[in-house]
């Protein structure tokens, strides 16, 4: 008699490059933004408001078109900067964006009726999410040890020691 026997395969988890998930986060956020806006276009009346020279409160002009292009480049250059930037600077820059970009997102909110109040919450709380897995991505970001031939010397950094055979 045979007896089967079960096969258990597990799937392995590759290790992401931090700055990988940094990337794909920027780019998920940035999808958010533009289907968030497209999405405002739907509210009754919008379109008219932004023929008729407005957006929210504010006349449109140039000025106002580079502001608005100046706020979207920043989160669309973060997912270049994010794969390319020495780790160090890299941190730190995806730390300060992001930070930045809380107050940012909450702005959208501003001038909304209650009747879209759960649209407005609930898109806020998605892109701040993604924000906030930015920041404990870079927050925590992996460090290494120097290799085991080095130290640490005060005054000079990391010196290589000489290995005696």
């Amino acid at each position: 008699m045979k007896t089967r026997q079960q096969t258990t395969t597990t799937l392995e988890d590759q290790r992401i490059p931090v700055q990988a998930k940094l990337a794909a986060a920027w780019t998920s956020f940035m999808f958010l933004v533009i289907y968030i806006d497209y999405f405002h276009l739907y509210q009754p009346g919008e379109i008219d408001e932004i023929r008729g020279g407005d957006i929210f409160a504010f006349e449109i002009s140039g000025t106002l078109i580079s502001i608005f292009f100046a706020l979207i480049a920043i989160p669309t250059l973060m997912v270049l900067l994010s794969m390319t930037l020495p780790a160090r600077v890299n941190r730190a820059t995806n730390l300060v964006v992001a930070v930045l970009f809380i107050p940012i997102c909450v702005f959208n909110a501003a001038g909304a009726s209650w009747d879209w109040a759960f649209y407005y919450g609930f898109t806020i709380g998605v892109e701040v999410l993604i924000l906030a897995f930015i920041l404990r991505s870079a927050w925590t970001w992996p460090r290494t040890a120097p290799p085991a031939d080095m130290a640490m010397s005060p005054e000079l950094g990391v010196i290589r020691i000489k290995q005696h055979d």
